[in-house]
């Protein structure tokens, strides 16, 4: 029996409620296909840097690197700047285990109504695949005469040929995978330097990968196409700032942020992946065991396929679509009344 060592890292708010859904889920379907899994949790998080002064310990990445993979609660915390808790964990472990494919699916289920008209379950189903280690969120830069008139703050991006590279053939293979089409995300009219080079490489990666086919579109143009017409995309693939945005848009289009999953890949498995929620640690209803457990199980349910199991995949989202199809049992931030619990029942009922 397959044993998967996971390091689970719930985080803040309501991350340390929608991580054990996730492990009982897994469990579950682990029991069904016969493989199972180990856990070992780690109290990083906001709180932890209040009370000690850093998000994680020095040694952080050395604890988590013989691990299978890491599944994420929420970080966040009032009174802790987002830069702070971000730059603290999250960037870390995606930078120093090259996870360098930020992997978004986006999805209309039926049973969930989008606040866009056009966007219906069965017809709405694509990806976007994110550079997730440069671009935009690099780290040079700087800020000069703090508080003079002339201050000033510089931030610079790096685009690399490797980096872009291999973001673009995984889209671009994810796409032949998937038998659709790849539209890439820039700003070439007003972005003089990196976004050239980026279409650049995408023509020269379409190149390599003749049956995909693929186009190209303006960020703020491709904003209100997810909008005007979602259904015409299948791989969208984009750099880390206008994948960031790209992706929230998407998940707002297909009717609910709490259930959008993430995983954030280093294809090569050279090192182990990270998979978390897209939602944030919710402050405000954490404690009141109400929080939206998808986000967390369907990121699960993109683990397993990620560690070999397809199959035992698919079950986990069809559970999803199921109970989002045929049952009125609903989380509050879906309209409904039920706690985080009796909606993880549904789930496991199925599996």
């Amino acid at each position: 029996m397959t044993d998967h060592r996971i390091a689970l890292i719930p985080g803040d708010g309501i991350g340390a409620e929608v991580l054990p859904p996730a492990q009982q889920v897994l469990d579950a379907v682990g029991r069904r296909h016969g493989f199972g899994f180990s856990y070992q949790s780690f109290d990083w998080s906001c709180a932890r840097y209040l009370r000690e002064g850093a998000m994680m310990p020095e040694d952080g990445l050395d604890r988590l690197r013989d691990k299978d993979a890491i599944l994420l609660g929420a970080v966040g915390y009032p009174g802790v700047p987002d830069h702070v808790s971000l730059w603290g964990l999250l960037i870390p472990i995606r930078r120093g285990f090259r996870q360098y494919v930020n992997l978004r699916p986006i999805r209309v289920f039926e049973g969930i109504d989008s606040p866009v008209r056009g966007a219906t379950a069965g017809e709405v189903d694509f990806v976007v695949v994110r550079e997730n280690v440069e671009g935009e969120y690099s780290e040079i830069g700087g800020r000069t005469n703090r508080g003079f008139p002339e201050e000033m703050a510089v931030q610079e991006a790096v685009f690399t040929r490797a980096g872009v590279t291999r973001v673009l053939d995984y889209a671009f293979g994810l796409a032949e995978r998937r038998g659709g089409t790849l539209t890439s995300a820039t700003k070439s009219n007003g972005i003089v330097h990196t976004m050239p080079f980026w279409d650049e490489l995408v023509a020269e990666r379409g190149a390599v990968h003749p049956r995909v086919a693929w186009d190209q579109e303006h960020i703020d143009a491709l904003a209100a196409k997810f909008v005007l017409e979602p259904a015409r995309f299948d791989v969208v693939v984009a750099s880390n700032l206008f994948g960031d945005i790209l992706s929230d848009l998407a998940a707002a289009v297909v009717g609910s942020i709490g259930i959008a999953p993430a995983g954030n890949l280093n294809p090569e498995r050279e090192f182990p992946s990270m998979f978390e929620p897209v939602h944030g640690s919710a402050p405000d209803i954490a404690g009141r065991g109400v929080a939206n457990p998808l986000g967390a199980i369907w990121s699960a349910a993109l683990m397993l396929d990620h560690l070999g199991h397809p199959e035992a995949a698919g079950d986990v989202t069809g559970a999803i679509a199921a109970v989002l199809a045929g049952s009125e049992v609903r989380t509050p931030d879906l309209g409904g009344t039920a706690t985080t619990a009796e909606f993880t029942d549904e789930i496991l009922q199925l599996l």
